[in-house]
């Protein structure tokens, strides 16, 4: 029995080291593994991101009005999909990449947006930004046949500050390579 047990222990921890990786190869343009992503940033830009301090507030045009909304696109740090880092776009622009622990800002002109993951199936989400106001959006990676499929959701303001409780890192202007 304790055979059996070990068995499929090794059966599950090889699934989720070589097969599971492997569907989300170069192969599938949404989708690369940690080591991808952090190859694509540089030392000095994450050396400036604050990993501590959070967003600021959104810019403003010359009256002093706020002239953008923003929208914080974050992931919670867990290990389900931990290695999958997917691409955040908005039509075909990818405008940020989100892998396990981390965020990013979008600075957004008011109006309808909707952005979208992609995997082996596609979530999108559509936000209606207002100027001045700020939205959170949680990625999060639910099982699927051969990849992790993502989930895009409406959040809050307590549900970011819960996950950056672990000190989620900032990937804001980091897009990955473009393909």
């Amino acid at each position: 029995m304790t055979t059996t047990i070990l068995r499929a222990g090794l059966l599950g921890l090889a699934l989720a080291l070589f097969v599971l990786p492997a569907a989300a190869s170069p192969a599938n343009d949404e989708t690369s593994t940690a080591d991808e992503a952090s190859a694509g940033g540089t030392a000095a830009s994450e050396a400036a991101a604050s990993e501590t301090a959070g967003p600021q507030t959104p810019g403003a045009d010359a009256a002093g009005a706020p002239a953008t909304g923003r929208i914080i696109f974050f992931r919670p740090k867990k290990m389900l999909g931990a290695a999958l880092v997917f691409k955040v776009r908005e039509g075909e622009q990818v405008i940020g990449m989100l892998k396990s622990g981390t965020y990013f800002v979008a600075d957004v002109t008011p109006g309808a947006h909707t952005y979208a993951m992609r995997s082996e199936t596609k979530d999108e989400l559509t936000v209606e930004v207002e100027a001045g106001g700020t939205h959170y959006v949680m990625a999060s990676v639910q099982m699927g046949a051969l990849a992790g499929r993502p989930n895009l959701s409406l959040s809050d303001q307590a549900a970011f500050d819960e996950a950056n409780k672990k000190k989620l890192k900032d990937m804001t202007g980091q897009k990955g390579k473009s393909r």
